[in-house]
Order: structure tokens, then C-alpha cells, then sequence
């Protein structure tokens, strides 16, 4: 590790990537940093674009034919303001062919354009669709899971709260979970680690709603008993890493079944990345939703 707590790998993509990112306040410029480049993911059996409730859905399924299998219905990260099915198709592809399972990934409504709620409605739209439809895909409607990255695992994590009984797991990847950015992680890494604390409060601002609605940021839900089965992955080095933790323990305290995986030398958003960890986080993510339900 260097001494600011990275791998060697991580601080120079670190570097890299914070070199060719916009600061906050434009959303084209960042909608086209966050569109460069991207890896091709595996071949996936099947792959295809769909509608779910008007929503704009990419299904990958590994083996078309199947029955019984579970269905991840993924939410992309990029700060409810950029990103969607093409620079998350990677990822997704991955998950799919590594899990067996289904993956549907929603293409929902952005910020500023279209503020909260509008992505969190998107997003329970897409996986009632997913339930409706799982029989027809090969999946079981009892092995749905709501997954995502940054602010697509804080979409999962309030779509599990608005539909607790239609979600048999949430896998929730370094989530933003409470608007007031009040924990001691964001003083550490806040700067210097790619994903700023600048950033991060001017993605809120765009979001919008209530700061302290559960369901704009679920580590403020008064009761968290009766969600599902959670997986939190988290990185170390991580502006947001203090409020998966806090996230982590208030669901253990209500009985839920909740695994914290912290990976250490690794900062914000590297499951997309070329990096050991990132291989190691996806393969047991992987392992972790087929074994759902």
C-alpha cells in the first residue's frame, strides 16, 4: 500500500482518472468523461433492449431456456446525473455470466433534468416489470435482487425499502445513504481520491428532494426490519465508506442478514476497474446473488 492507504495500481489509475474528470457544475462535460473509454465485459448468450413500464431495459441472459433462476434487476451508479446501460454493460455482462442469474439493467430518468423522485419511481417501476416478467425470463419471482453501484446501490437500497416483500436481496455497492454527508470518511477522503466531496454534494443538489426522507437517503428510514438478505460491498479508501458501515450495523441491530465486504487499498467506483480487488469484489458478488433465494 502507499502511505495515503492505496495500492500502488489504485493511485495511479486514481491519478489518471482524476486528470481527465470534469469538476461539478457541468452536466455535459461530466456525462462525456463518464462515456469515454469503458472494457468490453464477456460474451453473454443473450442481450437485448426492452421496455419496462417506459422504462429503457437491457436483459442479459446467460442461459436463454433456464427456469428458476435469480434475476438482479442493477441500478448504474454516476451521481444520478450521467452514465446508463453502456458504460455499466460491462459490469453487467460480468455479473450475469459469473452468476447464472438474469441481469436487468434500468436506463432511468437523470438529473437535473428530471429530479427525485423520478429515478427512485424508475427504479420500482423496473422491478415490479422484473417480478411480472420473471417467469418469462427463466427466473423465479421469489429470487429477485435490487443491485447497484454508488448512487444506483442507494436507488436498491430505497427500492427495497418502498417494496421490502418483492425483494429477496439487495447488493449495494458503495452507496450514498444520507444527503448530510456528516461522517468521518468524507473529512479523510473527501479529496485526493478521485470521487471528491464536491462532487458528491453538488450530485445531491441536482438530485434533490428531502435530505432526510428514507427515501432519498435510507440511513435515515426509521425502521429497517423485514428487509432482505443484503450484500454491502465497500471500498476503504471511499469518501462513502462510513455510511455502508453505518448502513451495515443499523440492518444488523433490526435482524436483517447483512454482509459488509470492505476492500482495502481501493477508492470509489473501482468494481469497473482493472484491479485485483475489483475481480475478487464482482466474482464474490457473483457468488453471493446466485446462491439467493
Amino acid at each position: 500500500m502507499t502511505r495515503d492507504g492505496l495500492s500502488p495500481e489504485a493511485r495511479r489509475l486514481c491519478d489518471a482518472m482524476t486528470a481527465g474528470f470534469p469538476p461539478p457544475g457541468d452536466p455535459a462535460a461530466l456525462r462525456a468523461a463518464a462515456s469515454a473509454g469503458g472494457r468490453a465485459g464477456p460474451e453473454v448468450a443473450s442481450v437485448y433492449d426492452t421496455g419496462a413500464e417506459g422504462v429503457r431495459v437491457r436483459v442479459y441472459d446467460p442461459a436463454p431456456g433456464a427456469v428458476g433462476r435469480p434475476l438482479a434487476v442493477y441500478f448504474h451508479g454516476g451521481g444520478w446525473v450521467m452514465c446508463g446501460l453502456d458504460t455499466h454493460d460491462a459490469l453487467c455482462r460480468t455479473l450475469a455470466a459469473a452468476s447464472g442469474a438474469v441481469v436487468v439493467s434500468a436506463d432511468y430518468r437523470l438529473a437535473p433534468e428530471h429530479p427525485w423522485p423520478a429515478a427512485a419511481d424508475d427504479a420500482l417501476a423496473v422491478l415490479l416489470w422484473a417480478r411480472a416478467e420473471a417467469g418469462a425470463l427463466g427466473c423465479d419471482a421469489d429470487r429477485v435482487v435490487v443491485a447497484g453501484d454508488s448512487s444506483g446501490g442507494n436507488l436498491a437500497a430505497v427500492t427495497a425499502l418502498r417494496a421490502p416483500g418483492l425483494v429477496a436481496g439487495q447488493l449495494l455497492a458503495y452507496p450514498p445513504l444520507d444527503a448530510s454527508m456528516g461522517s468521518e470518511s468524507v473529512a479523510a477522503y473527501g479529496r485526493g481520491y478521485f470521487h471528491t466531496a464536491a462532487h458528491m454534494a453538488w450530485y445531491w443538489d441536482q438530485y434533490g428532494g428531502d435530505p432526510g426522507h428514507p427515501h432519498v437517503s435510507p440511513l435515515h428510514a426509521v425502521d429497517l426490519t423485514g428487509l432482505p438478505r443484503t450484500l454491502l460491498l465497500l471500498a476503504d479508501c471511499d469518501l462513502l465508506r462510513d455510511e455502508g458501515l453505518a448502513y451495515a450495523r443499523r440492518l444488523g441491530e433490526a435482524g436483517v442478514d447483512c454482509e459488509v465486504r470492505l476492500h482495502p487499498g481501493v477508492f470509489h467506483g473501482f468494481l469497473g476497474l482493472p484491479l485485483p480487488a475489483a475481480k475478487a469484489a464482482v466474482a464474490g458478488a457473483a457468488a453471493w446473488l446466485a446462491a439467493t433465494g
